[in-house]
């Protein structure tokens, strides 16, 4: 999510859109019989809830944190869910502006202007199952980072990098701030990142020879040595960056 001034189609991407055969996110948010049966999958294993994982007072101190960003989703639900999902709805809710759009959705409309049907690279359920693979416990203990770092200088800092680096392009960067920001984390790249790449990749195998396709994933899957341009690169693929300039309300594009 970004703020909505901050982000648009650029024209490069609206026609490539445009000449497309199917457009592929990560999952197909079209797919409404997906994303209401992928409620219940959302929740931990088992009877397990957050204050199972976290002391008294860190619990509380989330529950009133929750309560203050005044969440679209009860702390009563949440409670049950994956913690690193609960840490991004958290985050979602916190944003500054009143505008917050993801980069899916301005996919999505542009796609259904033009007639294109939305199709994704992975299910919804597969995608939940990965939050299993890493401990509730870990999970839990970010997101109580989280809301202790919550209004921190340096935090408020990192995040303004971290935007700064995608409306930029610059990947590299954008590979070093999520390395920074969830160092703990970096155990588990191969299954959030490396190993849904190269799955990636090997579906792309098989719908590029055949159709003319959009493929729009999270920027974090682009960069490394296993990011899904080095993959492409390494499968044989010519891969060319087109220009592709987020141009800010009131500015023409060149």
């Amino acid at each position: 999510m970004i703020c909505g001034d901050d982000i648009q189609l650029s024209d490069s991407l609206r026609s490539a859109i445009r000449k497309s055969d199917n457009v592929y996110l990560e999952v197909d948010l079209n797919n409404l019989f997906e994303m209401i049966s992928i409620v219940s999958k959302m929740k931990m294993n088992g009877d397990t809830t957050l204050s199972d994982l976290v002391t008294p007072s860190e619990y509380e101190n989330i529950k009133a944190f929750f309560k203050s960003q005044k969440s679209i989703l009860p702390f009563s639900m949440m409670e049950t869910y994956k913690p690193m999902l609960t840490a991004s709805t958290l985050m979602q809710s916190s944003m500054e502006c009143d505008n917050a759009v993801a980069m899916e959705q301005l996919i999505m409309a542009q796609a259904k202007k033009d007639g294109i049907k939305i199709k994704g690279l992975e299910t919804m359920a597969y995608q939940m199952s990965i939050f299993d693979s890493i401990p509730y416990k870990l999970q839990a203990q970010q997101l109580v980072q989280y809301v202790n770092d919550y209004g921190k200088n340096d935090d408020n800092k990192e995040f303004e990098e971290l935007i700064t680096a995608y409306r930029n392009q610059e990947l590299q960067k954008l590979e070093d701030l999520t390395k920074k920001g969830d160092a703990s984390l970096d155990q588990f790249a191969d299954v959030l990142l490396y190993n849904r790449n190269r799955n990636w990749v090997n579906k792309m195998e098989t719908l590029m020879p055949e159709k003319s396709v959009v493929i729009a994933v999270g920027a974090g899957h682009l960069p490394g040595e296993f990011g899904v341009i080095k993959l492409l690169r390494k499968a044989g693929y010519k891969v060319e960056p087109v220009k592709n300039e987020m141009i800010k309300k009131g500015e023409k594009q060149l």
